[in-house]
């Protein structure tokens, strides 16, 4: 019994010296923030996983091994590589991931232990796998495809890599292609056929707004000239009706045809006369040359006309 006594006073004398170890040296207590693991080692041997909290552990036996961040990080690189048409670009790159939230039915199944045990350079060996696909993606790409498939081509290599990383207790939220960088030369030339086309559109354009222009002027000139004609015709059978209305109402008095025409005539003469004496703006008159006949003026007038007809046409040769 004494035996037992001094025993118990001994293992109690020793646990009391490592609790002011422990405390003096701030190896007993510790504290774990939100969205981290930590990982315990006893003897240097995996012991477990603890989360945020207050915890305690064993001076000089346990250890934190490590202190993982689950929070999503970013990781960005730049990369160069070959499309199909043999043009060299750069590619900058930005990939999310966090440690896999998965426990698993141990804990060595778990993202936090598969992170800091599978794998030395993790962050490293992403890029290199992102790198690889990229590489093994593009070529089969031309310029304008890569442009236009960016985001196809950056979520197919985020579904391969993110298989490969799960092995390493990673989960790769996204990967994106935040820029294509060409070289200088290539860029011109883009930027040449780019402005070229504009200006053949915007000649098309041109060409097509004046073709527009003219067919438009074209219709609205038709159209005026038909209502023209429609209103010259209408005038004529007006005058003409009128004309008919007059000789008929001439004719009804007794006046013989060839009288009314005559009067008709002699009428429309004075009323040319009288118009001109209003507007007084002419410089050519047409008189009679017997007052006393006034009838004689239209046929003095009907006379000259066929002389001139007369005049302008070719002799007549004699035929032998």
């Amino acid at each position: 019994m004494p035996f037992l006594g001094s025993l118990f006073g001994i293992i109690v004398f020793v646990v009391v010296i490592f609790a002011i170890v422990g405390i003096v040296t701030g190896n007993l207590f510790y504290v774990v923030k939100q969205q981290h693991a930590v990982i315990i080692e006893r003897l240097g041997k995996f012991y477990r996983i603890v989360g945020a909290g207050f915890h305690a552990k064993i001076p000089f036996v346990d250890r934190k091994a490590a202190t993982v961040s689950l929070r999503t990080m970013k990781n960005g690189f730049n990369i160069d590589v070959k499309t199909e048409d043999n043009v060299t670009i750069g590619l900058e790159i930005s990939a999310q991931y966090h440690v896999s939230y998965e426990t698993g039915e141990r804990p060595q199944d778990s993202g936090v232990y598969k992170s800091y045990y599978m794998l030395q350079q993790p962050v490293a060996q992403m890029r290199d796998f992102i790198t690889d696909a990229l590489r093994s993606s593009i070529p089969v790409y031309t310029l304008d495809e890569v442009f236009a498939k960016k985001d196809d081509i950056a979520r197919d290599v985020n579904d391969t890599v993110s298989e490969q990383m799960t092995a390493y207790g990673f989960t790769l939220v996204s990967t994106l292609i935040t820029k294509i960088a060409l070289p200088a030369e290539v860029e011109d030339s883009m930027n040449q056929i780019n402005a070229a086309q504009r200006t053949k559109a915007a000649a098309q354009d041109l060409a097509e707004a004046d073709r527009i222009r003219r067919v438009t002027e074209a219709q609205a000139e038709a159209e005026a000239m038909e209502k023209s004609g429609e209103g010259i015709a209408n005038q004529r059978k007006a005058i003409a009706a009128g004309i008919s209305d007059s000789l008929a109402t001439i004719q009804e008095t007794g006046v013989s045809a060839a009288e009314a025409n005559q009067l008709f005539m002699f009428t429309q003469w004075t009323e040319m006369m009288g118009e001109f004496a209003k507007a007084g703006k002419a410089s050519t008159v047409v008189l009679p040359s017997d007052f006393t006949q006034t009838s004689s003026m239209f046929e003095q007038m009907l006379a000259a006309g066929s002389a001139g007809a007369d005049a302008k046409m070719p002799p007549v040769e004699p035929q032998k």
